[in-house]
């Protein structure tokens, strides 16, 4: 039981009251939720992109997009300063998936390949909880996140 704790990607779900395109457009905006120090695109497929956060960087690549419905962005590189394995988010893929009912579009968010028992999981899933739960979140419904 406890081996399958362990190979759990992080994974956290948020539901807004906006249309699906709408979601996917602010998820698109990364400089508005979660870095602003962020150079690239991450609208179209094949797109790159990196997010910096002092020494710390992240490469990433759209490799998937589904229109309203779901968009992967795969990690060519980083250099994750304060962990001992630097690269340890190599290959790792951050996946929304979008949902519609009614008037309301729920979020599923996954970083595959980030599961407990990595160097960086404790820090890391802090730091997804603020940008997804709070700042993304307050992006597509209030119109301003909170980026570093």
């Amino acid at each position: 039981m406890i081996a399958n704790v362990k190979n759990q990607n992080f994974y956290r779900t948020i539901t807004v009251n906006v249309p699906a395109g709408e979601a996917m457009k602010k998820i698109s905006q990364v400089n508005h939720w979660w870095a602003k120090n962020f150079k690239g695109k991450a609208e179209k497929m094949n797109d790159k992109f990196t997010v910096r956060f002092g020494e710390t960087f992240v490469d990433f690549q759209v490799t998937e997009l589904v229109p309203d419905k779901k968009v992967t962005w795969k990690v060519t590189d980083c250099y994750l300063h304060w962990i001992d394995n630097k690269k340890e988010w190599v290959d790792t893929e951050v996946v929304f998936e979008i949902s519609s009912k009614n008037n309301s579009t729920k979020i599923d968010f996954t970083h595959i390949g980030m599961v407990p028992g990595i160097e960086c999981y404790s820090d890391c899933e802090q730091g997804w909880n603020g940008h997804v739960t709070e700042s993304l979140f307050k992006l597509i419904t209030e119109g301003k996140g909170m980026p570093e």
